[in-house]
C-alpha cells in the first residue's frame, strides 16, 4: 500500500512526524510532502500567483513553499509521477478540526483534495486542551490511529468522501471508544484584536472568542467532549439538496 503524507502545520511539525510513524506502521512505501512553513488556516487554497518551490528532504520526504492543496497535487502529478497512492493521510493537526474548523482546517482540505483526485482520503487532528499545544497528547492519536485507519479502509472510504478523524485530548487509555458522528456547531465570535507597533502604527489580528455552548447530539464536538475519537464522513458535493428543491418549486 502507497500512503502520501501531508498536513498544514509544515514540514517541520510534530504532529507530522506522529503521521509519518503512524504510517510506518501501515506500509514501507510512504511518500511525505508537507508545507514549508505554517499553513494553518488557508483552507483549500491553491497557489496561482506564486511558483511552488520543490524542497527534497531525504528519499520519499518533500518540502513545498505551498499550500497542503499544492502539496498533494505535487505528490501524486510530479512526485510519484503516475504511481498513485492508495490513500492520502493529512496531519495529525496540532488542535482539532471538528465543527466549524474543517472550513478553515487546510489539514482537512489536503485529504480533499486526494478525494477530488480520486484517492480514498483521511485527516487526522489531536485535539489539546488550555495547557496549550506543547501539552498535546500525541500518544493519543499514535496509539489508536492505525488500527482506526485499518478499519476505514477495510469498510472502504467512499468516492468524493473525506473521513475526519478527532482525536480527545486525553491519554490514550483514557479514551472512551469511537463514535461516528456529524459535523457540529460552536457558534465563534470573529473579533478584530487591533493593537500598536513600537512605532506607534495600528496592526490587527483576527480574533476567535469560542462562548462554551451545549454540543449538539451525535456530533463530533459532543465525541470530544465525551473522550471518545471522533469519525465523520465529509462529502465534496456540499449542496443544499432541501434547500435547491424548495428554490426549484419558487422559481420553476
Amino acid at each position: 500500500m502507497r500512503i502520501l503524507v501531508t498536513n498544514d502545520d509544515g514540514v517541520h511539525a510534530p504532529g507530522l512526524r506522529v503521521l509519518e510513524e503512524i504510517a510506518a506502521t501501515l506500509s514501507d512505501d510512504v511518500y511525505v510532502v508537507a508545507p514549508e512553513s505554517d499553513q494553518s488556516g488557508v483552507a483549500h487554497s491553491l497557489s496561482l500567483n506564486d511558483p511552488l518551490r520543490l524542497r527534497r528532504i531525504s528519499e520519499r520526504r518533500y518540502a513545498v513553499k505551498g499550500t497542503p492543496t499544492d502539496c498533494v497535487i505535487m505528490g501524486v502529478r510530479r512526485i510519484l509521477d503516475g504511481r498513485e497512492p492508495d490513500v492520502v493521510l493529512s496531519g495529525v493537526n496540532s488542535g482539532q478540526n471538528v465543527a466549524e474548523d474543517v472550513i478553515y482546517s487546510g489539514t482537512v482540505a489536503g485529504a480533499m483534495e486526494g478525494a477530488i483526485l480520486g484517492i480514498p482520503a483521511i485527516a487526522l487532528s489531536q485535539a489539546y486542551g488550555r495547557a496549550g499545544r506543547e501539552k498535546a497528547f500525541w500518544s493519543c492519536a499514535q496509539t489508536h490511529a492505525p488500527g482506526l485507519i485499518e478499519k476505514i479502509l477495510t469498510a472502504g472510504v467512499a468516492p468524493n468522501t473525506v473521513v475526519n478523524i478527532n482525536f480527545p485530548d486525553c491519554p490514550p487509555d483514557a479514551v472512551e471508544g469511537v463514535a461516528v458522528t456529524a459535523q457540529g456547531r460552536r457558534g465563534y465570535l470573529v473579533n478584530i484584536d487591533a493593537r500598536s507597533d513600537g512605532r506607534g502604527n495600528p496592526y490587527y489580528w483576527i480574533a476567535f472568542d469560542r462562548p462554551y455552548s451545549e454540543p449538539g447530539q451525535g456530533t463530533d464536538v459532543q465525541a470530544l467532549a465525551q473522550n471518545r475519537i471522533s469519525v465523520t464522513p465529509l462529502r465534496l458535493d456540499i449542496t443544499d439538496t432541501p434547500t435547491l428543491t424548495r428554490y426549484a418549486q419558487a422559481l420553476g
